[in-house]
Formats: structure tokens, sequence, C-alpha cells
């Protein structure tokens, strides 16, 4: 097992008003990869605590030579829709405008989410060069891309979740047709989306896997390079048992290994 450093509460950029944290979980040693991994948490867009992501996904990829970013973004009680997406775009840019310090090539970024997270990472993969969701978090100028994207039981079409009173309503209460394509991850899906990585269990009630199905297929129809996989029988809450996050970690080692290419680092 490789040692690792962490470096928590490093502030990322600013959104409306507050610092964006992120915890970085990186090799203590000269083993990086030269990857950067922007991982996400969830919380139904009530919440984005990324504690959790520290022990499921920061310190395993870096051990495994990655260096890993726990984000974090408004939620809907701080701000409206599309303050979240935004947010995630100024880490991004972040990371990029400080490759040299996190030693990662700038253009070898993974972003990666679980749930509402995952939302924002593939929504992130594919809207790179929208110029409404950049806003104005920090390192303007800097470019927002992703060479690859991880979604982790991923609300990827918002379509689906309209009305629900357990999920908060992250585009208002009577949003257009238009509005809610521009915001769900299949909605966004062409031929310029990078590599993307689907997980799911079959058995989750809260974000059907049937989502991640339709993301898969319209993925496949683009010509998108794209890998899924399914866990029978489990719930959403599936990678907080350790055989699970164990198992997304291998799966996101093996994806990025095959699409990310990365250039020499320091």
């Amino acid at each position: 097992m490789s040692e690792v450093t962490v470096q928590e509460n490093v502030v990322a950029g600013k959104a409306g008003g507050r610092d964006l944290n992120v915890d970085v979980f990186r090799p203590a040693g000269s083993s990086d990869s030269g990857i950067g991994v922007l991982f996400l948490p969830g919380g139904s867009w009530f919440t984005a605590n990324r504690a959790s992501i520290k022990d499921r996904f920061g310190i395993p990829l870096a051990e495994l030579g990655y260096v890993c970013v726990a984000g974090e973004y408004r939620v809907t009680v701080e701000a409206p829709w599309p303050a979240q997406i935004q947010d995630v775009k100024a880490i991004i840019r972040w990371m990029r405008a400080n490759s040299s310090e996190l030693n990662i090539d700038p253009s070898a970024i993974v972003v990666a989410g679980k749930s509402a997270g995952g939302h924002l990472a593939l929504l992130a993969a594919g809207t790179m060069g929208v110029a409404e969701f950049e806003g104005d978090g920090g390192n303007a100028g800097v470019s927002s891309d992703v060479a690859a994207t991880v979604g982790v039981a991923a609300v990827s079409d918002i379509s689906q979740v309209i009305g629900r009173g357990d999920l908060a309503p992250l585009l208002g209460d009577d949003p257009s047709p238009e509005l809610i394509r521009s915001a769900s991850p299949v909605g966004n899906v062409g031929k310029g989306y990078p590599p993307a990585l689907l997980l799911h269990g079959t058995s989750d009630d809260r974000v059907d896997h049937s989502m991640t199905m339709g993301m898969y297929r319209a993925l496949e129809d683009a010509e998108v390079p794209v890998d899924l996989q399914l866990f029978a029988g489990q719930d959403h809450s599936f990678d907080a048992d350790p055989q699970f996050s164990r198992a997304i970690v291998y799966a996101m080692d093996l994806f990025i290994s095959r699409h990310v290419p990365v250039k020499a680092t320091k």
C-alpha cells in the first residue's frame, strides 16, 4: 500500500461570496500517474458533503497513483441552477491552472461523481465550451474541458425526477423542456463527448438504473467510447460497502488507463 498525502479544505474558487473547498489526495512518493480525478458527492442537490469520498475513493485512487480532488458545489438552497455546474467547472479550471503544483497533466483531468454528483460530472463532460455554465468562480479563461467522465448511480435524465419530493427541485417547479434537456447529461450527448464509465446497482430505488441504461444507449449511438458495469441486486448506497467501492476504483483505473493518455509530468 502506497502512502498518501491529504490536504483538506483547500480553496479552489469562489461561489456566491463563499469559498469552494476541496480535499486533495495524492501519492506521497513519485508514483503519480499524471492524471487528476475530480470526484463529486451526491446528496440529491440538498447537500454536497464530500466527507465520504475520502475513504471510498480519494485515498484508494491516490494509492493507485492518481491525484484525487474531492469537490463540492452549492446546493439549491444556496443558489439556483446553473450555479451547481458552474461550481464544478470552477474546480476543473482550478485543477488545470494549478496542474504543475498538483503534478498532473492539464490535458488528463477526469470528472467523476455519485448520484447528483454523477449528474454534474456527466453534464460537465457534455457541456465543454458552453459559456452559460462556466460561471465566475475563478481562473477565467482557463479551459474546463475534461478527458473522460465517470458516473456512479448518476441522475442522467432530469425529466425522470421532476416533481419528486425526495430530491431538491434543481430546475424549479415547472422547468421548460428546453431547460430540462440542457441540464440533462443524456440531452448533451454528441460526437465530442469524452469517454465515459457508467456504474449502477440494479436494485436502486432512488435513481433507477434505467437512467444509466438510457445514457449508455445514447453514448453508443453517438459512437462515444463507453464502459458499463451493473451490480445485480445492489441499491443506491452500494458504494458504501468497501468491497463495492474498491470495485468501482479498480473499474475506474482500468477505464482511465485505456482512454486517458498522459504527458510526462515533473
